[in-house]
């Protein structure tokens, strides 16, 4: 028999979802509709048999009859019956049934309905009804019976154990039975819900959880036969496990340095701890492939799902090489972002998959030997043409575009992309003039990088890419307004400026491609020269103002007594964030260019006259930068360690030519 089918619809949820009833009626509901039917008169009230008059029947006939049965609001059955001196109706709002169901309780002193009237009402297809309004009543009760104490935790949880024990001894007695167990899975059900308050109160609730062993009762009810019960404890367990648990608490207490401890953020790490040592995480992705999204219901547990994994992840970034290692979510999470139709839980797959291999080499080798690389270009390729279609989908296409940019760091990664053709897609991305093309130069960005990006630039420049990447540098083909082309964020400035320096880095000297990209810079009149200098002019004043405010913030700390030494590098990515970063690059990219060309070099130094510049300005950035890059170890031989060797050499190198000059 399958429990699960039987369930259906009978779960009433604090937010109002529910499932819907089953699409196709069973045999036995057309014949008790069959029976019904012929037992129900269509005419008046006659004593006797009456002859059927012979007629056409029309639709509109039939219309008529079934506007006068239905013709009560909700077809409600007292809504004629009850009425006051002046002739106006008011109904109670229930059918007939549904007031039969709430006299059974009455009847029977609110304990329970007698065990012949609740088989009657399973036998009429409406003992579900019965279960749910069971659940409401106690819900409603433990609700306001409970105080977030410490004894009423207690009791609540109590009652958790006993509905547990009763619903198993049940289901264990009656498997075959739903109707003798269906009361014992209401209280359950309302049991679990009851749980939901104890998230206001985490200091106090989830070492009682810990204690008693709750946390382990509610991870066994995850391979409970109802997946409404599953979906139960799902739903606790994200409430239990939100971010804003462990904010600030009046229980927060200060030590003498001035260092608060978070109780409440304890309490949260500490609850973690005991889920995933219970193997939470495991039975929570077996899950997945038991719900069905048609279904409103399971799609909320999905969604629950994905959150409880985002909730634990924020908690304990060291726990998603567990999550990967022990579960197959990375599979699921690529079936699941490939569909086609984009929903709340298409887009939360695609945050999670980015969470998971935002930092973990090991997590990124599983998403290479899932196909993940070409899962995701199929995802991608589908934005070559359109754009997203609303705020929800433009987040989940930036997810995917991010979760592609973590995993080129690998060099498996890296090949993957390059045997999918996956420069070529970007590159036709970057043609259209899209939500999706910045994003495209950003993952440009990463597989041209460093010398492992070195076979991927030789075939941006075969798929024709200079083309519209100076297009974009130059603010060409983008959504022009009133005032002309409107120039690249910052942001994008900087994935160009980074894929443009790249090609210089990894392209052989004299080679046709390398001397395709020099070509761009001498071109109409030496354009993308003066861009250069007019983007390090506005580099170099964000910088001023970056470096005014952080004296200013250093004597401030160092009139309070502060180590200012020790937060060197804060204030480093301060200044690498207000300027320095593009201010490094472009004076790379025209050590470069001045190096390989002379016409480009007596330009540059012409410019530079008419600012009060000159290329020593150039020659003290690139020592800086020169020092900024720590010197790796000799035997470290990391794709880090190399790539920041190169850059050291090439620095040292344009440094060398600029102070010949």
């Amino acid at each position: 028999m399958d429990i699960d089918e039987l369930f259906k619809g009978s779960k009433v949820t604090l937010s109002g979802n529910k499932r819907k009833m089953a699409a196709n009626p069973t045999p036995e509901m057309l014949k008790r509709m069959k029976i019904n039917a012929e037992a129900t008169p269509t005419g008046g009230s006659s004593t006797g048999p009456s002859k059927p008059v012979s007629r056409p029947v029309t639709v509109r006939d039939e219309e008529e009859e079934e506007a006068a049965q239905n013709f009560a609001p909700g077809g409600d059955a007292d809504y004629f019956a009850e009425e006051d001196d002046e002739g106006r109706f008011f109904g109670g709002g229930l059918t007939d049934e549904q007031k039969k169901i709430l006299n059974i309780f009455d009847r029977a002193g609110g304990e329970g309905a007698q065990d012949e009237e609740v088989c009657e009402l399973h036998r009429s297809s409406s003992w579900l009804w019965v279960g749910a309004f069971r659940s409401i009543s106690n819900i409603s009760l433990q609700f306001q019976a409970s105080e977030l104490n410490a004894v009423g935790i207690r009791r609540l949880l109590s009652k958790l154990e006993k509905a547990v024990a009763k619903n198993q001894d049940q289901r264990s007695k009656y498997p075959n039975a739903p109707e003798k167990f269906i009361d014992s899975e209401a209280d359950l059900d309302a049991a679990i819900k009851a749980l939901l308050p104890l998230a206001q109160a985490p200091t106090i609730a989830y070492p009682e959880l810990i204690k008693s062993g709750a946390t382990t009762l509610l991870v066994g009810l995850l391979s409970h036969e109802n997946m409404d019960i599953v979906i139960d404890v799902v739903e606790v367990i994200h409430e239990f496990t939100d971010e804003d648990v462990g904010g600030e608490d009046e229980d927060d207490e200060e030590n003498e340095e001035g260092q608060v401890t978070r109780k409440g953020e304890e309490a949260l790490k500490d609850l973690i701890d005991s889920l995933v040592t219970s193997q939470t995480l495991e039975l929570l992705v077996q899950n997945l492939s038991r719900m069905d999204e048609k279904e409103e219901t399971d799609r909320q547990g999905v969604f629950h799902t994905l959150g409880i994994f985002e909730n634990v992840l924020a908690s304990r970034p060291t726990l998603a090489e567990t999550l990967v290692s022990t579960t197959t979510i990375i599979q699921w999470l690529l079936n699941r972002i490939i569909q086609k139709e984009h929903d709340d839980n298409r887009g939360y797959a695609a945050e999670v998959l980015s969470i998971l291999i935002q930092t973990s080499r090991s997590n990124r080798l599983v998403l290479a030997k899932a196909d993940g690389v070409d899962t995701i270009l199929r995802v991608l390729s589908t934005f070559k043409r359109r754009d997203p279609a609303g705020a929800d989908e433009t987040e989940f296409m930036e997810n995917v575009f991010d979760a592609l940019c973590s995993s080129l760091a690998e060099p498996e990664i890296r090949e993957l992309f390059q045997e999918a053709e996956g420069v070529d897609l970007m590159v036709l991305i970057m043609k259209e003039n899209l939500a999706s093309k910045s994003r495209a130069i950003k993952v440009l960005d990463y597989a041209l990088s460093g010398p492992l990006g070195a076979a991927n630039c030789a075939i941006f420049i075969e798929a024709m890419g200079l083309k519209p990447l100076f297009s974009a540098f130059m603010g060409k083909n983008s959504k022009k307004s009133k005032f002309g082309a409107a120039m690249p964020a910052s942001e994008d400035t900087g994935h160009i400026l980074g894929v443009i320096s790249s090609l210089f880095a990894n392209l052989d000297s004299d080679s046709p491609p390398r001397i395709r990209v020099l070509a761009k810079f001498v071109e109409a009149e030496y354009e993308k020269i003066d861009r250069l200098v007019e983007l390090r002019e506005q580099a170099e004043s964000r910088l001023k103002i970056t470096d005014r405010e952080v004296n200013a913030e250093k004597k401030e700390l160092s009139a309070e007594g502060e180590n200012v030494s020790e937060m060197e590098d804060i204030f480093l990515l301060r200044r690498l964030d207000g300027g320095l970063f593009t201010l490094q690059v472009v004076d790379v990219l025209l050590a470069w260019v001045i190096m390989e060309d002379d016409g480009i070099k007596q330009h540059v130094e012409m410019l530079f006259s008419r600012r009060g510049k000159s290329l020593k300005d150039i020659e003290k950035v690139l020592k800086a930068y020169l020092e900024n890059i720590g010197e790796p170890d000799a035997e470290d031989e990391s794709p880090e360690a190399i790539a920041s060797m190169a850059q050291r050499n090439i620095l040292t190198g344009l440094i060398g030519f600029i102070e010949g000059c």
